[in-house]
């Protein structure tokens, strides 16, 4: 199990996931945007709970290797609260 930072039911910020040749962009949306993946890559959001994202498929279009890619790519997500605590800063600043 790997926890994924979801924020406002959306990514918090713009990753690229890495598998081999395969590549996936994961774009965060605005709210009502909808799931727009392909099926490789959208069943593993959908799994995860995120409900608004853009996604491109870079690279290769081996199901396998976008699945793992997606992975990547959800685990290298961090929390904005948990990224300022490791600059030392608290949200109240700029």
């Amino acid at each position: 199990m790997i926890k994924v930072a979801i924020t406002n039911r959306t990514v918090p910020y713009e990753v690229i996931g890495k598998y081999g040749a395969g590549r996936v962009l994961l774009k965060p949306a605005s709210e009502g945007t909808g799931l727009i993946a392909g099926g490789a890559v959208r069943a593993v959001l959908e799994v995860a709970g995120i409900h608004n994202i853009l996604t491109k498929c870079l690279g290769s279009h081996n199901p396998h290797n976008l699945v793992k890619a997606t992975i990547d790519g959800l685990c290298q997500l961090k929390d904005p609260t948990e990224i300022l605590a490791i600059r030392g800063k608290s949200g109240s600043e700029n």
